[in-house]
């Protein structure tokens, strides 16, 4: 095996996220393919274990892909390289290092910051610098480079890749619109890969065994042409397991792709359907178009005509939105009965108009990563911490899919908001943790709460908590069930009320986030 002169380096938000930035530089490469290779860490990485892993080789050249998710992580590696082998021309790139370029310590250890999408870029100057040459810039603004220029980065991806983490595909670059919280809102044009070309790619990644494509495009329903196609590719192809995962512009859904969409099985679409906001002010104030009522009936129809799985987006802390309009949203949006609801927090992406007029709208983020807004004009300290325990519980509790039998009397009342928002209070003050509770703590915990607290019947409680017990394969609850559980057990209920098989839950919980999606899925790879 020859010893690699370049490395490129990144830490995954989890080990099962493969880096697509990473293998569409390494594809990109040309003649140097075969000098570089991949090295891939997690958070759990220690960085100086990451630099032993990379200086094992003695390369000339690191790239190291840096994103909001890594970046302090990456500040401490870059610091260990350059204290370790002070020779070694270190490059960097991303997200978190196009923009604010110089205020970031980070940038000053670089040899080299490219700004922008590197793919051809990085190719340069590894070329130049490993050929003796060191006149190339420190800092590189890479133009934003067209879909037919680029090489396919898919035979990066290895079998392992295939059988065991998320695999990444692209077939387009860029956004139209302009809402201000994200990176997609700085003019970077709209550019889709050569669709013959694109989908030759995808049937090579089937001949492989791949089943869970997971494309990263910021609007894949934008047009019409292109995503029919695509769509009716995977669909004449679908076998058992075939598992696509897109982000949806909510208020685009053209008769020819709800045909599509309606032609698949059951959990082969899973869609993730930017909301964000439906208070027509705080889109106004963010620049963000969207229609609410054509929102709405398509959400309505893809829960009604589709077997797509639904996992909406909303961002909380957007500029004078309150926690009254924000709760009416979520009604509204937990209404329409998506699958999932993620709540997210507004962070201050570099880059990002939002990023300028934080003062003016009155925002103060933290200094640290990833950046999620402390207080607002309208919201506190206070408030925002407890919206970040609400949907750090709503996550627990509902969108993993493990309550479904319980959840309807969790959110009995007038605003399922009001309900969950009392319930996340209450699980806050009993266990002072959002995570690390055990599932059999956390279900004794709302067995507690709805007796107790909200004097739901024991016997309603305590069959619903025992149902989803059963139904999840389930059988030895804390003791505070068991006296249900045996009581449907000996009715037979386990098998009459099973539902959707464990596989297709995992796969469920795979295609979330995400690279931590929320709003910081303008950050996300490539």
């Amino acid at each position: 095996m020859l010893v690699p002169d370049i490395v490129l380096a990144t830490f995954d938000a989890k080990w099962i996220h493969a880096s697509f930035g990473l293998r569409c530089l390494r594809a990109n490469l040309g003649d140097l393919r075969e000098r570089s290779a991949i090295l891939e860490f997690d958070l759990q990485t220690r960085p100086i274990d990451a630099a032993e892993a990379i200086l094992a080789s003695s390369p000339r050249i690191v790239g190291l892909g840096v994103y909001v998710w890594n970046a302090t992580l990456s500040l401490q590696l870059a610091r260990l390289l350059k204290q370790l082998r002070p020779e070694l021309v270190l490059v960097i790139g991303g997200p978190e290092l196009s923009y604010e370029t110089e205020s970031q310590e980070i940038a000053q250890l670089a040899d080299h910051v490219i700004r922008g999408e590197a793919d051809l870029v990085f190719a340069e100057l590894c070329r130049a610098r490993l050929h003796g040459g060191d006149e190339m810039p420190r800092l590189l603004d890479a133009p934003p480079p067209r879909m037919e220029e680029l090489a396919w980065p898919y035979d990066e991806y290895d079998a392992r890749d295939l059988e065991h983490r998320v695999v990444y595909v692209e077939a387009s670059r860029g956004c139209p619109f302009t809402c201000e919280f994200c990176l997609s809102a700085l003019e970077i044009p709209v550019r889709a890969a050569p669709l013959e070309g694109f989908l030759a790619e995808m049937q090579r990644l089937l001949d492989r065994g791949l089943r869970h494509f997971k494309f990263v495009d910021r609007t894949f329903n934008l047009g019409q042409r292109t995503p029919v196609a695509i769509l009716r590719f995977f669909r004449e192809r679908w076998t058992e397991g075939l598992v696509l995962h897109f982000e949806l512009v909510p208020d685009r859904l053209p008769a020819a792709l709800k045909v599509e969409i309606a032609a698949f099985p059951p959990g082969a679409l899973h869609f993730e359907v930017g909301v964000q906001s439906l208070d027509p002010a705080t889109n106004q104030r963010i620049a963000r178009r969207q229609d609410e009522a054509l929102l709405e009936a398509n959400l309505r129809w893809l829960r009604a005509q589709s077997g797509a799985h639904v996992h909406a987006d909303l961002i909380a802390g957007l500029p004078d939105e309150d926690l009254a309009s924000f709760a009416r949203g979520f009604d509204r949006l937990r209404a329409l009965e998506p699958h999932e609801i993620q709540v997210g927090i507004l962070k201050r992406l570099r880059g990002t108009p939002l990023a300028r007029r934080e003062r003016e709208h009155g925002l103060v983020f933290s200094v640290e990563p990833p950046y999620e807004v402390l207080r607002t004009r309208v919201l506190g300290f206070e408030q925002l911490q407890e919206l970040k325990r609400f949907a750090r519980f709503w996550d627990l509790v509902a969108n993993q899919g493990r309550f479904e039998e319980t959840l309807p009397l969790l959110l009995a009342g007038e605003s399922a908001f009001a309900s969950f928002a009392a319930l996340s209070a209450w699980l806050w003050a009993q266990t002072r943790a959002t995570q690390g509770i055990a599932f059999h703590r956390l279900a004794e915990l709302l067995l507690r709460w709805l007796v107790e607290v909200r004097g739901v019947p024991s016997a309603d409680a305590g069959t619903a908590l025992a149902r989803d017990y059963l139904r999840l394969g389930k059988h030895d609850g804390p003791p505070a069930l068991r006296p249900w559980l045996r009581q449907l057990s000996d009715a037979g209920a386990s098998s009459a009320r099973s539902s959707r098989p464990l596989l297709a839950r995992a796969a469920k919980r795979q295609a979330r986030r995400g690279v931590e999606r929320g709003n910081d899925a303008s950050d996300a790879e490539p």
